[in-house]
This record gives structure tokens, C-alpha cells and sequence, in this order.
């Protein structure tokens, strides 16, 4: 287990330096979990529209888990150089932290490839954390969206890797 990559090197690019695609066609195919978080902090009246369920759009944190969920499926529409990936399971979890004014997102993506989910999960929590401020944003505009990060993966040549 390791806190950071060690490798020195940016696989993107060739060494001409031109962005590209990272042939993983020899990779071996194996079981691969990564899992992200973020929080979005809003105003106390805010958080306690999205606890009620009683939002203007609706219910905030269901809609929310499944944009996230979305958002995992199509994270290599949105990041140029991300392979396609045959997820096999997306999670979005939320947790409230009434004490700090937030809302806490966890999502954790799995599949089975030569490739890991490290950046399907990290969409998952940025795109669900993005619904909960679109949904919220007539009564808050000046929620943030702090702290996105991986805190783990799994899986692959570089093996179990925590934060």
C-alpha cells in the first residue's frame, strides 16, 4: 500500500510528447474496485430542505445517487483519454454531516478489465455532488464542492493502493 504513485512518468504521452491513448491490450484482465469522496457545504436552512425531502425538484440526495451513478457510466464521454470501461457495479452513498453544514459523497466503482475505475469513481462523486448544487442552487448559491479525492483502488499491476 502506498499514499503515492510512484511510477514518474505520465502515461498520456508519447515520447514525442502527443497526448494519446494508453495501449492497454496487454494488461491482464482482473477484478478492480476504486473508490472516491467529496463533500459540498451549504447553508444550515439548505441542508435541512435536502434532509425534509421537501426541495423545490424534489428528492435531492435519490436524484443526486443517480446522476452519480450516470455520471460513472459516462466518464469516458467527458475525460478525452479515458478507455470505455464494462462496469460492473457503481455505488454513490451520502452521509450528512449536520455538525459542519455537508453533505458527504462516497462512490465506489467496480469491473473487471485492464484497466482500473479510479476516474469512474471520482465522476461519480463529482457529478452527483454537481446535482445536489443544481437541485439546491435556487436557495444556496454559494454551496461548495471541496475535497474530491480517491481514498482507494484496487486491482492491476500496481496492486491495493489507500490514501
Amino acid at each position: 500500500m502506498s499514499s503515492s504513485s510512484n511510477s514518474g512518468e505520465l502515461t498520456h504521452f508519447d515520447a514525442q510528447g502527443q497526448a494519446h491513448m494508453v495501449d492497454v491490450g496487454a494488461k491482464a484482465s482482473t477484478h478492480r474496485v476504486a473508490v472516491a469522496r467529496g463533500r459540498i457545504s451549504m447553508l444550515p436552512a439548505t441542508l435541512a430542505l435536502v434532509q425534509s425531502g421537501t426541495a423545490k425538484k424534489g428528492d435531492v440526495l435519490g436524484i443526486a445517487r443517480l446522476a452519480g451513478i450516470m455520471g460513472a457510466k459516462k466518464t469516458s464521454d467527458l475525460i478525452p483519454l479515458c478507455h470505455p470501461i464494462a462496469l460492473t457495479r457503481v455505488a454513490v452513498e451520502f452521509e450528512v454531516d449536520a455538525a459542519a453544514n455537508a453533505i458527504e459523497c462516497t462512490a465506489t466503482a467496480e469491473c473487471s478489465g485492464q484497466t482500473g475505475v479510479e476516474m469512474e469513481a471520482l465522476t461519480a462523486v463529482q457529478v452527483a455532488l454537481l446535482t445536489v448544487y443544481d437541485m439546491c442552487k435556487a436557495v444556496d448559491r454559494g454551496m461548495t464542492i471541496s475535497d474530491v479525492r480517491l481514498l482507494e483502488k484496487k486491482g492491476g499491476k500496481s496492486g491495493h493502493w489507500v490514501a
